[in-house]
């Protein structure tokens, strides 16, 4: 087993290029399957969450290679959400296995369901989808008792490098990692005379594209930061109060007490919004609540940030999507059916707008 995996790693780094472009050209193909044959759904949505297990077990892997080499030492320093992540994974296991648990959860909950909606009865597979929201909640709720601080999603690190500098690194220096040690060899031409005829190109601060800009402005984002020199785990202060932790629980619990709900009126003569309206009432509850960021707390802003962005997608659910987002959708398909390339759009669009219909998790918070 152990041989088998070096043998993987041996190939992953021997034939990343072409694994990396591999991967980017499935994940392509994948938004033109739907509607294209019987079960194109099904297939597009395997592949896709095939690639991304794979990707997150690539990056492992090579998260792994970075550190145990030097000379693929990064010269741009991580992100601070790569920072803060990857410390929690380094310094509780706990934290990692849950972290990942939930990542492979949510590339496979969709093609879950979709098996699930062809084999079984519509009640199993609303048991199922609720299984699978009460162990997402599970274990964000003991990734919320570990950290004692807001969740950031994803949990896991994100690859900030180029995996084809990794295969060429081995044979040559990369232009955007540091070199493991200084060339011996002599300079063909002495470096006094290398760039004598060439003009160096103007520096911005005196080009007239840049002529307003000061000095201060342009060094200004060069300049580390309070962010840049505080420790991982303080990128993001821990809860200090009962109403920080009940705006957090909150938004947690919201997807289990949405398809909670969704699975008791599946049967109903009448559709209601009971799901619905509750599911925004716990999400603006859970915004008011939550604790006022300074603008030093860069993660943390981003991550509500991103919560108020996601905010988006109730207009493709329920009676909003219903009596709102689908007939304006329709409307815009039937008005550009003979428009060159936006025609070309709306007819993808056609092709998707049913399983937003079908499937629960489309559009799950």
């Amino acid at each position: 087993m152990a041989s088998s995996k070096a043998k993987y790693e041996s190939f992953l780094i021997n034939n990343v290029s072409t694994i990396s472009t591999l991967e980017s050209s499935l994940r392509s193909i994948t938004w033109f399957l739907p509607g294209r044959f019987k079960d194109a759904e099904l297939a597009s949505e395997s592949l896709t969450s095939l690639l991304n297990v794979m990707s997150m077990y690539h990056d492992t892997l090579l998260t792994r290679i970075v550190k145990a080499n030097p000379s693929y030492r990064p010269l741009i320093p991580s992100s601070l959400h790569t920072r803060y992540t990857r410390k929690w994974s380094d310094k509780e296991s706990l934290y990692k296995w849950s972290s990942r648990a939930i990542e492979l959860i949510r590339f496979t909950q969709l093609v879950i369901e979709m098996v699930l909606r062809r084999n079984v009865s519509e009640r199993l597979k609303w048991r199922a989808i609720l299984l699978l929201e009460f162990t997402k909640a599970s274990l964000r709720l003991l990734i919320l008792k570990i950290t004692r601080r807001p969740l950031v999603s994803p949990p896991i690190p994100e690859r900030e490098f180029d995996p084809t500098m990794l295969a060429s690194n081995s044979t040559s220096s990369s232009p955007t990692l540091a070199p493991s040690s200084p060339s011996l060899s002599p300079s063909a031409t002495p470096d006094h005379l290398r760039n004598n005829l060439v003009p160096l190109p103007p520096h911005p601060l005196l080009t007239s594209t840049q002529a307003d800009t000061s000095a201060e402005d342009y060094l200004l984002p060069k300049a580390l930061t309070t962010s840049s020199v505080k420790p991982s785990t303080s990128l993001i202060r821990p809860f200090s109060s009962i109403r920080d932790w009940s705006a957090e629980i909150i938004y947690i619990l919201r997807p289990l007490v949405y398809a909670s709900l969704l699975a008791s009126e599946r049967n109903a003569r009448e559709k209601s919004n009971k799901a619905l309206t509750i599911a925004l009432v716990m999400e603006f509850v859970s915004r008011t609540l939550r604790r006022n960021t300074p603008p030093s707390a860069e993660l943390e802003r981003a991550e509500y940030a991103r919560r108020d962005k996601d905010m988006i997608w109730y207009l493709l659910r329920g009676s909003i999507w219903e009596s709102y987002t689908r007939p304006k959708l329709e409307s815009f398909i039937t008005r550009t059916t003979h428009t060159p390339l936006i025609g070309l759009f709306g007819a993808l669009l056609k092709d998707w707008m049913p399983l937003i219909d079908d499937y629960y998790y489309y559009t799950a918070p």
